[in-house]
């Protein structure tokens, strides 16, 4: 199998990293940028190539040569680079999060005998997968909630916050509108709304706000309750919310100097310096999907930190590994499934799911199982 990865950052080079290991599975990488290349040249099974992917033809004649495209280039990116896989023919796991429903687009890849794995990263992804694992096991669910960070191991202030991906990602998550599920129906409410505070074990207390995370699964989970929580530290909430409220994040143009400057723009420019996470600092990851039913309730939670041994973030592994485990499941034929493929429908198909969770065991990342009943 020829697998084209697109993007190279923080996450797209742990994926290439992942799968150079993987028999039978050839990767090409590619991006616009030759210093993150670079760190790749050291690994005889990688193959690399500058390219601006928003040139016209480039990605056409990329997907010639692959079998399996997966897309780690930023949100906005995302649904259009998604649509044009598809259109050429190609199966894709996309990890793009972009703005749009990518089930708009199960008729094309359907036409196309396409199979597209779609929010195939910690969550969305695992948190879908494990959402319809936990389904399967259960009779007629009722809630679904879902809470997940990824944080700096050490707190700095004043945004006690870093990121793996581009700050203009993050920002989207803080100002997307919120869907959720309240008796049935799907309800829109602010991001950072209903904020609580949780206790995890190994990290302390968190704070849990409303964010736009369940996407396909209120279309695919007949439950009449779901969300989904973003976690932080203490503290952090306040701080994003006072940026939002003084228009911080704004897409108006204001005039300076004769100039006119979109808010979002700036503060982007200037967050992305103080948000980025460096290569010498550790993160950590946090999750707890909840899911209850008549006969019961499942939980899983999962505890990840950053990886001295191979150098890679947390996020990087628990959202990049997604998409790897992913890709090998589809190299050894557990995935068939054609169309617009959100992991919470193949929840149902335990042997994929105990793979799954196998295979990211052998990475160190352990998701927690307790069940109960009633």
């Amino acid at each position: 199998m020829r697998v084209l990865i697109l993007g190279a950052g923080l996450i797209g080079r742990p994926m290439a990293i992942d799968l150079s290991d993987e028999p039978g599975i050839e990767v090409l990488v590619v991006d616009r940028n030759v210093q993150v290349l670079q760190s790749l040249t050291e690994f005889k099974n990688i193959k690399t190539q500058v390219v601006d992917i928003a040139e016209q033809g480039v990605l056409e004649s990329l997907i010639e040569k692959c079998d399996l495209c997966i897309n780690a280039l930023p949100g906005f990116m995302g649904f259009e680079i998604l649509r044009q896989v598809i259109s050429f023919g190609r199966d894709i796991i996309d990890i793009a999060f972009s703005p749009e429903d990518p089930l708009t687009l199960n008729e094309l890849a359907e036409k196309k005998g396409v199979t597209a794995l779609v929010d195939c990263g910690v969550a969305p992804g695992m948190s879908n997968l494990l959402t319809g694992y936990a389904s399967s096991l259960l009779t007629d669910v009722q809630n679904v909630r879902i809470f997940v960070g990824g944080l700096p191991k050490e707190r700095r202030l004043p945004w006690e916050y870093k990121a793996v991906f581009s700050p203009i990602d993050v920002i989207e998550e803080y100002t997307r509108p919120a869907r959720i599920k309240e008796n049935g129906r799907i309800v829109v409410k602010e991001p950072l709304s209903e904020p609580e505070f949780i206790d995890f074990p190994g990290i302390g207390t968190l704070e849990a706000f409303n964010t736009d995370g369940l996407r396909t699964l209120l279309k695919t989970i007949d439950a009449p309750n779901m969300a989904e929580k973003t976690l932080r530290y203490p503290g952090h909430r306040e701080k994003i919310l006072l940026l939002k409220q003084a228009d911080f994040f704004g897409k108006e143009p204001v005039e300076l100097n004769g100039q006119a400057l979109i808010p979002l723009d700036v503060t982007v420019k200037i967050l992305f310096k103080q948000w980025q996470l460096k290569p010498e600092e550790e993160d950590l990851t946090v999750m707890r999907v909840e899911v209850e039913g008549d006969d019961g309730k499942h939980r899983f939670d999962l505890f990840d930190t950053y990886d001295p041994k191979t150098g890679i973030h947390s996020m990087a592994r628990t959202t990049g590994f997604t998409a790897t485990i992913m890709a090998r499941a589809l190299a050894r034929g557990l995935i068939s499934e054609k169309g617009i493929v959100p992991l919470e429908l193949l929840g149902k198909k335990h042997r994929l799911v105990e793979f799954v969770l196998k295979e990211f065991e052998k990475r160190g990342v352990i998701y927690t199982h307790h069940q109960s009943g009633f």
